[in-house]
């Protein structure tokens, strides 16, 4: 039994990078062995263990062989006999299919580490093209590192995108993999990967390359390393039924959902803030729930923010605060139900218009 630190965190520390977790391929060993070792068997589909102590991810050296459509239709071998370089061999980038041993010697067959100084995003082999996945994992790269995509490569995931492979994924893979790129330093590259792939009219067809909303992701880079703040940024110019229909296409979290679905209704009233009338400025902070939820109110205004050429937020903040300040103690010890609401109404808009006449 041999064991090997493959893939991401192989790649991540010759790229210098904090290592967020690693994986480790087990070569020479079968399930009776590693169960007899005191590791707990998780992988279904095929044998993934984690450590007694340390709960890192381990699995048996594989190969895969496609009998079926999407990203499901594989049968693998995970004999004992699988070399570890066949195992690299299945793995989708050359970056990603280098391994290190225990005192420290990359073992690199495919040139994983000629393509890391190159900065290119290159296949390990043809089989990169028996999983639709990976066109999404080849932009999400993109969108970390910057590195270009190899013209082989590129011509492959068209050919992937033009034989219908992309139409084989399930939504959650979809929005896992737009999640992370969310988050990456450059995520309006996952979209330009997939135009020019052909596959963003298939996946995201509300979304243009070029367009505004791209415009407004980089600008909400800048700003906010909150991957919900850069989703509404993306969407701000889409109707309410489009970005429903495509938060319902992917099963969007509620918390990006309801977030775009808030920043494309009210931008232009976060645009025009300073010419709204109290009454106004209290309906987008209720809106907005700023008083309940001041965290997501704070994500409002930075994904307005980046849509926008004069932010409004200072403004807006001092709107809320004058309305965070104003003591309802009284009218709570005096009314009650709707009565009450409209009283606390009442009185909030007044201070508001006190303090718009004072800042006039």
């Amino acid at each position: 039994m041999k064991i090997y630190l493959v893939g991401g965190a192989v790649r991540d520390q010759l790229l210098g990078l904090p290592i967020k977790e690693k994986d480790w391929v087990v070569v020479g060993a079968s399930v009776d062995d590693m169960l007899r070792e005191g590791y707990r068997q998780v992988g279904k589909d095929f044998p993934v263990f984690l450590h007694p102590k340390t709960g890192e991810e381990y699995a048996l050296a594989r190969t895969e062989r496609k009998i079926g459509r999407g990203y499901t239709g594989f049968a693998f071998d995970t004999s004992p006999t699988v070399t570890l370089e066949e195992d690299l061999k299945r793995r989708d980038l050359t970056i990603n299919a280098m391994a290190q041993t225990s005192d420290g010697k990359i073992i690199d067959p495919y040139q994983g580490q000629a393509d890391l100084e190159k900065k290119i995003l290159r296949h390990v082999s043809v089989a990169f093209a028996e999983d639709p996945v990976r066109i999404l994992r080849v932009a999400r790269f993109n969108a970390r590192f910057g590195f270009e995509i190899a013209p082989d490569t590129l011509v492959l995931m068209r050919k992937m995108v033009a034989q219908g492979e992309v139409n084989a994924l399930v939504a959650e893979r979809v929005w896992k993999e737009l999640e992370r790129a969310l988050s990456e330093k450059h995520p309006e590259n996952f979209f330009s990967v997939l135009a020019a792939t052909q596959a963003l009219d298939i996946l995201f067809p509300e979304i243009a390359v070029p367009g505004t909303g791209l415009i407004a992701l980089s600008q909400a880079v800048k700003i906010s390393s909150n991957p919900q703040v850069r989703f509404a940024a993306l969407l701000h110019t889409l109707p309410e039924n489009e970005i429903k229909a495509l938060c319902d296409r992917y099963r969007v979290p509620t918390d990006y959902r309801e977030l775009a679905l808030l920043v494309s209704k009210y931008l232009p009233h976060y645009q025009n803030a300073k010419q709204l009338t109290a009454d106004d400025l209290l309906n987008l902070l209720l809106a907005a729930d700023a008083l309940r939820r001041p965290s997501r109110f704070n994500d409002f205004l930075l994904s307005c923010a980046a849509c926008s050429q004069q932010p409004a937020t200072d403004w807006l903040l001092a709107c809320f605060d004058v309305v965070k300040t104003t003591d309802i103690k009284e009218l709570t010890a005096s009314y009650s139900g709707p009565e009450l609401a409209q009283k606390i109404k009442e009185k909030r808009t007044h201070a508001l218009s006190s303090w718009l006449k004072k800042s006039q």
